[in-house]
């Protein structure tokens, strides 16, 4: 098969798929755009951050598969592909730890307040009195909200340093998932209003869906404690920015952010954010999963997908098309 990877993909993965006999083609600088006309005659498309519009998928006359090398699906056009019963695939599970460890570098970078550290120190100033000030992470109250693998990950990491994790009671989790939460000794609240009248410190970990588009609102925000941590590793349009930037002002709150709802696609951009400017927010450029290990792990991922589909069986379809 003719298989285009629209953004990078590691070499050794190539390698082997094309000591498998396909014919691999490395266009990592593709947008959404340039994607359209260079799609051509590719049978199987692998993306991670560019988007496949419906122009794509309907420039696309051989295609036969798209994979998202990661979990979310939020870049790609499913209704689209499924129209043409073009299965889109995803590698979900496998960044989860990259993620999990960077949420947790955003905690402890804002409660030692590491990147202003590090800013004086580089201008030459001295200021221990400052920054001695920290509350410290031990016997604090974190909430989860959306305990999926990278959810988990996150409780795992935080209970080894001490602090207490609360989740929203849901009858219907897998018994894996509920014995997880026995063995971690995770606190269950019955909903979302208790878990941020008790918690201090919250990880948002909810996949991009229209019933999670602006949870983090004026309505959330007055019910979260003055001075509460706020950590956002899924998706930028969770959060309503303009409700959170009011948030900080008002209450103190201090977020750590990977993702923002309005992010340049491209890897190299400007990027004028109110948000990713303020005082109150530590932010990274959307480099949650980017570590060489979770890069392998969803790269073996890719591989295992297009194996199957060889074989007629289609992995981790999100669009209806298995």
């Amino acid at each position: 098969m003719k298989i285009l990877f629209a953004d990078k993909f590691p070499d050794s993965g190539m390698a082997q798929l094309c000591q498998q006999g396909h014919d691999c083609v490395s266009q990592p600088d593709l947008d959404g755009n340039t994607l359209v006309e260079a799609v051509g005659d590719a049978e199987v498309l692998v993306v991670r951050s560019t988007r496949v519009t419906s122009d794509a998928i309907a420039a696309a006359a051989a295609l036969r598969l798209v994979i998202r090398a990661g979990a979310g699906t939020n870049t790609i056009d499913k209704e689209a592909a499924a129209v043409r019963k073009i299965p889109v695939c995803n590698v979900p599970g496998k960044n989860a730890i990259a993620v999990a460890e960077l949420v947790i570098g955003l905690l402890i970078a804002i409660d030692r307040n590491i990147p202003d550290n590090v800013i004086d120190l580089r201008a030459g100033q001295w200021n221990k009195k400052k920054y001695a000030a920290a509350k410290g992470l031990y016997g604090r109250h974190m909430g989860i909200v959306g305990l999926g693998a990278i959810g988990l990950a996150v409780a795992q990491r935080a209970r080894a340093f001490g602090i207490q994790v609360y989740v929203v009671d849901k009858p219907d989790r897998k018994p894996e998932m509920q014995e997880q939460i026995s063995k971690l000794e995770l606190q269950t609240v019955p909903d979302l209003p208790t878990l941020l009248a008790c918690c201090d410190i919250l990880s948002l970990n909810v996949p991009a869906a229209p019933e999670t588009r602006g949870l983090v609102d004026s309505t959330f925000l007055a019910a979260v404690q003055p001075g509460t941590i706020i950590l956002n590793a899924s998706r930028g349009d969770v959060i309503d920015e303009t409700a959170l930037l009011k948030a900080m002002d008002e209450k103190g709150v201090r977020v750590g952010l990977d993702v923002y709802a309005d992010e340049p696609a491209a890897s190299q951009s400007s990027f004028d954010s109110q948000l990713a400017m303020h005082p109150n927010v530590y932010g990274t450029h959307h480099i949650g999963a980017s570590t060489d290990q979770a890069q392998t792990a969803v790269a073996d991922g890719v591989l295992e997908i297009i194996k199957a589909f060889n074989t007629g069986q289609v992995l981790h379809c999100v669009n209806g098309q298995a």
